[in-house]
């Protein structure tokens, strides 16, 4: 009995971070990406080992399963969410920025998109374009036909395309524009903030209605320049901005008298930042001090 507890410990903890990336990358969750990782367990530990081929294949189905009751039951929840819901912003290690579409996958802008999809859509989507699971398996985890299954995927990549970035940005790109961004910032220099702004950029910031933020997009390079602005000139605090890397992209780390206020993520199209994501949600800043290990293998 310790010999099969043991064995199935040892399977689990060798594909735990790419079952938790499944589980976040369906969820744009942690907390909610663990407690699946725990029913999983759960279920796992009652598998006879012998019985099953494929053991990381197998754990996938299970995970994407709890992960799939799990969303169907956020969604009623972020309905009544106080102002916008951003994803949970996670601090990644280098080789997750190496990996060009794990890391777009990962980013706030896609796990948004992610968002417009329905839950067996984004479990496929997800699954296929992610992480490479053959049409056979995602249709044993969502209980659909190889052929439907297929269908899905297709409806799922044509939604998704119609809302990706106008146009790849490289990652030393992004981290120039994002460095101009933050020294027009730290010196209050708003033609500086207007130049790196796209004149469409929309700003979304999460306070989870526990702390200040906007309860709508705010639109448009000047009315984005106010906001920021205008939130910083209202403290008196000692205000620390360095950057730093979330879910594999270049993000901006803000303290008010070293405390942690909020972490901002990008999205850089051509020359300009389109998209600023801004969480204040101290529930979801728990994730912004030690590493998280991801992996799409």
């Amino acid at each position: 009995m310790v010999d099969r507890q043991d064995a199935a410990v040892a399977v689990f903890t060798a594909h735990r971070n790419l079952l938790f990336t499944v589980a976040y990358e369906m969820l744009g969750s942690a907390a909610d990406a663990e407690d699946v990782l725990q029913e999983t367990w759960l279920r796992w530990a009652a598998v006879d080992l012998d019985a099953i081929r494929e053991h990381r294949a197998y754990l996938v189905r299970i995970t994407t399963r709890q992960a799939l009751d799990r969303l169907r039951a956020l969604r009623r929840r972020r309905e009544t969410y106080v102002g916008p819901w951003l994803p949970e912003p996670l601090l990644t290690a280098p080789d997750v920025a190496e990996n060009l579409e794990l890391a777009e996958s990962l980013s706030a802008a896609m796990l948004l998109v992610l968002e417009t999809l329905t839950p067996t859509e984004r479990a496929v989507f997800v699954l296929r374009e992610v992480f490479d699971v053959s049409y056979e398996e995602i249709a044993a985890a969502v209980d659909k036909t190889p052929a439907t299954v297929r269908q899905i995927a297709h409806r799922a990549r044509r939604h998704v395309d119609a809302r990706r970035p106008r146009a790849t940005v490289s990652p030393s790109r992004t981290r120039a524009v994002l460095d101009s961004f933050q020294r027009a910032l730290e010196t209050g220099d708003v033609q500086g903030l207007l130049d790196v702004l796209a004149p469409d950029v929309v700003l979304m910031s999460d306070g989870g209605g526990i702390t200040q933020a906007a309860l709508r997009p705010i639109t448009g390079a000047e009315s984005v320049v106010r906001f920021i602005l205008g939130g910083i000139g209202k403290t008196d605090a000692a205000i620390v901005i360095d950057p730093l890397v979330l879910n594999g992209g270049p993000a901006l780390r803000f303290r008010l008298d070293d405390v942690l206020d909020g972490v901002m993520a990008f999205r850089v199209a051509g020359d300009r930042i389109d998209g600023l994501y801004f969480v204040r949600n101290p529930q979801k800043l728990t994730r912004v001090a030690t590493e998280t290990p991801l992996t799409a293998r």
